[in-house]
């Protein structure tokens, strides 16, 4: 049988990695089977064109995942394909906590012939199987003998086949830079970011998170001669097709147990393992100054912290208080001082913001070593301790705001702001982070910095701004190099006196090294 597994495309943003169930479920499916894969991120198809590359290719089932904010489209695309009579089984967070929906149970159209709820890796094979057979049951959920939901165990992870897939859509170079890199024969082509976990689940319960729901709160994790064997293979790739390969642990918290973290990155060490690698922690747990050093010498580049809000009373409302903001700037200068860049994520319309909470973010974020600034309003998804509270109070605006997807669009009533106030804050937040003059400002905090500092950060800089405001074609990018030509010619003049300099002082040496002193030439 072949199947499709096909994730939508997020709405938002130009996605700048692989989602990993396409590749988990690719792995675990039962051999016998063909498996394609579509990311509507990076192969846009309209959802005549998906149904006809399903028709001609014969597919007899197609896996759709789908995170909230995906849900409309992965519901008009399942629409689309069983209506012409191929057969749909739908999962990931929101249709595990909406089941209802995707069945039509709760009065709405009917999307899928199958659910999956909750976590895959064991009901898979049996989903595959049944559909081989032409029996697909409507519920498919992980449950133990006890008829008990059983979280999946991580100790025989499968190995994902990355050295030998194809990642073409996902190379985050375009085009015409690639065709530029071709021709000069730079040995950098390709740039993929490849999503690893090493655990799932996370303790914390934050009020607005899926995650604790989903994965539960014990952490599982996989063994660390695992994940070191999957950074080798990644590393064999990369050596092997003329690119470069960075990783994105994509647990909801990396550090959540320290040691057990140290002793991973301890093992990549060991191992020479080393990736550039990105991965999400949260401020707290980026005290231990060994954990730092560790993170900085295993190839960590940047680390994605959740800092939400600068209001403690704004935190203790989303059950946050762990995050301390006294704590943010020392947390990011720890991080400052071994290379390690920092993405900031911060949400507004929380229920004490004010108007004016952007521009207060702002000023703080300036006096901090130079981060990558995310911005969002604050959302309740389904089945959160957030979406009930709210429902509660009579709050929600749009009950059911995923069918009517509007990004940045508030679905309740903030306390202290009006719904076009927090938009406002938002939109006025990213324009002001990724303004030619903020990256200048950027640079200027880092003037005494090594170079290859700067390169890196004013990369980072105009990458995230590519992902967030993604620019289409080559025109569009010639356009954000233009209005940061001023920071880009500053860091290349900068690049080349720092390599003419060395050069210089490299072949003075060189000289003196070659011409003998008057007492070593026998000289008076």
């Amino acid at each position: 049988m072949k199947i499709l597994l096909y994730n939508p495309d997020n709405g938002v943003t130009a996605n700048f990695m692989p989602h990993l169930w396409m590749f988990l479920l690719q792995s675990l499916t039962p051999p016998g089977h063909e498996v394609l894969l579509i990311d509507g991120n990076t192969q846009p198809m309209s959802d005549a064109e998906l149904v006809r590359f399903a028709l001609d290719r014969k597919i007899g089932l197609v896996g759709i995942g789908a995170m909230t904010r995906m849900i409309a489209k992965a519901y008009r695309v399942a629409d689309a394909l069983r209506a012409a009579g191929v057969p749909v089984v739908m999962g990931g967070p929101h249709v595990t906590e909406v089941p209802d929906e995707a069945l039509g149970r709760d009065g709405g159209p009917r999307h899928a012939d199958a659910i999956a709820l909750g976590e895959a890796d064991e009901t898979w094979p049996r989903i595959v199987a049944d559909a081989a057979r032409g029996r697909l049951q409507e519920v498919y959920k992980p449950v133990d003998a006890f008829g008990q939901e059983r979280k999946p165990n991580l100790d025989n992870y499968p190995a994902i086949p990355w050295q030998s897939l194809d990642l073409a859509q996902f190379n985050r170079i375009p085009g015409f830079v690639r065709a530029f890199m071709h021709h000069r024969r730079y040995n950098w082509e390709t740039f993929h970011i490849i999503p690893i976990e090493s655990g799932r689940g996370c303790p914390y319960g934050c009020e607005f998170c899926t995650v604790t729901g989903f994965f539960g709160d014990s952490i599982r994790f996989r063994s660390n001669e695992s994940i070191v064997g999957e950074l080798l293979r990644l590393k064999e790739r990369a050596r092997g097709t003329r690119g470069n390969i960075a990783v994105f642990f994509v647990d909801d918290n990396f550090a959540i147990n320290v040691k057990r973290t140290k002793s991973l990155l301890r093992d990549i060490i060991a191992a020479g393992a080393e990736l550039n690698w990105v991965a999400q922690i949260s401020a707290n747990l980026l005290r231990d100054e060994e954990l730092l050093d560790l993170i900085a010498d295993s190839g960590g580049k940047w680390i994605f912290i959740g800092m939400e809000s600068l209001d403690p009373a704004n935190l203790a409302s989303v059950r946050k208080s762990f995050n301390k903001p006294g704590e943010y700037a020392h947390v990011l200068e720890g991080l400052a001082r071994r290379n390690v860049y920092a993405i900031t994520s911060f949400i507004f319309g929380l229920d004490n913001d004010t108007p004016g909470v952007a521009a207060r973010t702002l000023a703080t974020i300036r006096e901090w070593p130079p981060v990558l600034p995310v911005f969002g309003q604050i959302t309740p998804f389904p089945a959160t301790p957030l979406y009930d509270r709210l429902l509660k109070e009579g709050r929600l605006t749009r009950p059911k705001h995923w069918l009517e997807f509007a990004p940045f669009h508030m679905a309740h009533t903030p306390l202290k702001m009006t719904i076009s106030e927090v938009q406002e804050e938002v939109r006025s937040a990213w324009l002001n982070s990724y303004s030619p003059e903020a990256t200048k400002r950027a640079l200027d905090s880092i003037a005494d910095e090594p170079v290859p500092y700067k390169i890196n950060h004013l990369a980072s800089r105009i990458f995230f701004r590519g992902i967030y405001f993604p620019p289409r074609g080559v025109w569009a990018w010639c356009k954000v190099i233009a209005q940061n030509r001023g920071s880009i010619f500053r860091v290349l003049r900068e690049s080349f006196t720092q390599w003419h300099g060395t050069a210089a002082a490299a072949k003075h040496q060189r000289a003196g090294e070659a011409t003998p002193l008057p007492s070593e030439s026998g000289s008076d």
